[in-house]
């Protein structure tokens, strides 16, 4: 019985390294500018799954680990996953329930939302304002949206993570 609430701690853990890495893993320059955000993607889909286990510090956390890895401004990170993270919790309850479609366009604005707090982060820190590529990462999350759900999904189930 008490270790029915840490039951897949390890398979989140897991996930969110393995989206850790495919942020910092190199691409190809012309490539690089379509790299989703696959923390954020990971942490919405544990959060729609998991809202009581997986939440804002889950989100905090990651993104700490993500601004180490990235060499950004301790914390940049952290606010920008957080506040979708909550946004999450507080519509989980309808997201869920959308069908397939309307659930990715909200996926969508949730990663608009990180981008646009990481945007905001970037004018308070005196860095230049990106180009319009910027805002194609969103764009790429919501297409790759069904794939990550499915996939993650689908390794929750085969471990039974509740």
């Amino acid at each position: 019985m008490s270790e029915s609430p840490r039951k897949g701690s390890g398979v989140i853990l897991i996930t969110l390294g393995t989206a850790l890495v495919l942020t910092i893993l190199p691409l190809p320059q012309w490539a690089d500018g379509f790299r989703p955000q696959w923390m954020a993607l990971t942490l919405i889909y544990w959060t729609l799954t998991l809202p009581t286990r997986v939440g804002i510090f889950w989100a905090w956390g990651a993104g700490l680990m993500l601004d180490a890895a990235t060499g950004t401004a301790l914390g940049q990170h952290a606010l920008s996953l957080s506040v979708p993270i909550y946004l999450m919790l507080e519509l989980h309850r309808r997201i869920r329930l959308f069908p397939p479609l309307q659930q990715t366009l909200s996926v969508w604005v949730l990663l608009l939302v990180e981008r646009l707090l990481f945007l905001w982060i970037h004018g308070a820190t005196g860095q230049p304002t990106p180009t319009l590529a910027y805002w194609i990462p969103p764009f790429v999350g919501m297409l790759l949206w069904p794939w990550v759900f499915i996939l993650l999904r689908n390794l929750s189930r085969r471990f039974a993570i509740t």
